[in-house]
């Protein structure tokens, strides 16, 4: 049946529509092309959109209460494609930090739950951790420019309070001719990658879509003043490709999500990196937030069981992983004792006698907002919720631990790390909750659902194989003194807004095929050159090709164009951020 017959059906009988007729109008309703295209038939259309949006997009409907024949109107299990991660090839030991920094031992490594801390030269800056990111994704992906349809990077490193950090990746893409691409940046502390993200998704899933795919890059550099915040700095980035048929598919309508007014972190000298801390409001602040989404989670699941006929409650129990932003590691662990806390108070009689809430009667009648600093709550949640913690989020904390608080992408870093250490079959069908938080203050908890699909050169296990190096590239970071840290930290204080500079950090420090700042000049425009991909070549300035690779990803749609293979080679010698 075609869509003029489901558009004529429609048109002459709206009160005894067919499923089948509504399902094929939503289907086809991004090509109205092939409807007539009169006058009069124009009119009728934006009509039948007009009750189309009234009677299955309602928004008095529940979010996830859609009815199953508007569902068939989205693209399937719309997700996360690729991962591509990058940290700075140096970093630094919290131990020998402890002792420079004349605190007592295990303070950073105990107390904080931190090993090492990955930080950069002034050889880069937020533009080429980016450009590294997304580079590398392309060409391990085999995925050409031409391919993606939106960029958006989430970010609160900032050097330039015009000009966006997207439109410095468009120069990837200008070999392909692709001009076409949606999305700028996002700016929300550590949220920034989290709202970038949804709105990838969102656009995946709306009649903007043009079948291509949205790429999303989350990146900063974390840096603090000397004293007690220091040792929870870091530095990196992370690129997700985004499309229907993913590996790692977002659940719809289960996102929990709490936005409030506090000081807790910003950065209001615009000359400086530094931000301003109020150390035990940030924690309260995470804290409640995580209480309150994980809240609105539960009701919005529970509401979507109901309507299945089922009356399960949801709790810690139906997460095969959990992650977390992670500003330092045992916050983490703090922050799954506080989710058993919340399924310990919401539950109406639980078994205090055997099993995970044993021996926990005590606390039966806390107030939650009471307990953000409560050492009795924190000692006696986190003991009962220790094996969880080791099953379910231990192995998401390996890029924090190692390389500290990458901000935007810190959450995703917590994703790859539990991609990275669990093989397709551990991870196919599991559920992996997630809990993004962002200062000032905004926070969401959702879900993601891994494909069944583990069978060997399915999505999943090449999402899984291009993550199985990360330890190796962990590993094969340069060890640099407390001194050589705190030089580099100062180099930065003074030069990282200076126009007419070039960097002094060494290039050949750099991991290979890393983007770095060659220049600012005058009017403080940035250029920037690529290091060799291969250590047994010379440093070159440029834009190297895709290599002959095929293609690993599909398009989402085959219509889309693709660039022939080329040999791989120097493309240009200089990349910028622009003229103006």
């Amino acid at each position: 049946m075609n869509v003029q017959h489901h558009y004529s059906s429609l048109k002459h009988s709206r009160n005894g529509l067919r499923a089948e007729t509504i399902a094929a109008l939503l289907q086809t309703h991004r090509s109205w092309s092939a409807l007539p295209d009169r006058s009069h038939v124009l009119c009728e259309r934006s009509d039948l959109l007009t009750w189309l949006a009234r009677s299955c997009l309602s928004p008095f409907r529940m979010p996830g209460s859609l009815p199953a024949v508007c569902e068939a109107a989205w693209p399937k299990d719309v997700g996360i494609m690729a991962v591509e991660v990058y940290v700075p090839s140096q970093y630094v030991e919290q131990a020998e930090l402890e002792e420079f920094d004349g605190v007592g031992a295990g303070k950073y490594t105990v107390g904080l739950g931190q090993a090492r801390m990955g930080f950069c030269s002034d050889r880069e800056d937020i533009s080429s951790l980016c450009l590294t990111v997304v580079q590398r994704l392309m060409e391990r992906s085999g995925l050409s420019y031409q391919s993606v349809g939106r960029l958006e990077v989430g970010t609160e490193t900032i050097i330039d309070k015009s000009k966006s950090t997207k439109t410095v990746l468009m120069q990837l893409f200008e070999e392909s001719g692709n001009t076409d691409v949606e999305g700028v940046d996002t700016t929300n502390a550590c949220y920034g990658g989290t709202a970038a993200l949804f709105n990838a998704v969102n656009w995946v899933e709306s009649s903007s879509w043009d079948g291509r795919y949205a790429l999303v890059v989350a990146g900063d550099i974390a840096v603090y003043a000397t004293g007690g915040a220091r040792p929870t700095g870091g530095a990196g980035a992370v690129a997700m490709l985004v499309g229907p048929n993913a590996p790692l598919a977002f659940e719809r309508g289960l996102r929990g999500t709490h936005m409030q007014h506090a000081y807790d972190f910003y950065k209001p000298d615009m000359v400086s990196e530094y931000p301003v801390v109020d150390g035990k409001l940030s924690i309260q602040c995470y804290l409640s937030a995580l209480d309150r989404c994980y809240s609105v989670y539960r009701n919005k699941i529970h509401a979507q069981r109901q309507r299945e006929g089922l009356d399960k409650r949801c709790s810690l129990e139906d997460f095969g992983f959990m992650v977390f932003h992670s500003p330092y590691c045992k916050l983490v662990q703090k922050s799954l004792a506080r989710l058993m806390l919340n399924d310990f108070l919401c539950h109406p009689s639980p078994d205090t006698e055997s099993g995970p809430f044993s021996g926990l009667e005590a606390f039966r009648d806390v107030k939650i907002e009471d307990t953000y600093f409560d050492r009795d709550v924190e000692k006696a949640f986190m003991k009962a919720s220790s094996e969880a913690f080791e099953n379910k989020t231990k192995a998401s904390l390996l890029i924090s631990n190692q390389n500290g608080n990458m901000y935007t992408p810190s959450v995703y870093g917590c994703l790859a790390s539990v991609l990275a250490q669990h093989t397709p079959q551990q991870l196919a069908g599991q559920r992996i909750g997630v809990f993004s938080y962002g200062s000032g203050f905004a926070a969401t908890l959702y879900s993601i659902k891994v494909t069944q699909d583990a069978t060997p050169g399915s999505s999943l296990d090449k999402l899984v194989s291009s993550l199985c190096d990360l330890q190796a590239r962990l590993d094969s970071r340069k060890k640099v003194s407390p001194d050589v840290f705190a030089q580099n930290m100062k180099l930065r204080e003074e030069t990282h807004h200076l126009a007419n500079y070039i960097p002094q950090g060494s290039v050949e420090e750099l991991f290979p095929g890393t983007w770095y700042l060659t220049r600012v000049d005058e009017k403080h425009r940035r250029q920037y050159a690529r290091r060799s991909v291969s250590d047994d070549r010379p440093l070159e300035a440029g834009l190297l090709t895709s290599s002959n690779a095929a293609e690993h990803i599909p398009s989402p749609l085959k219509k889309m164009p693709r660039i022939p293979s080329a040999t791989a080679g120097p493309e240009g010698l200089v990349i910028s951020n622009g003229d103006h």
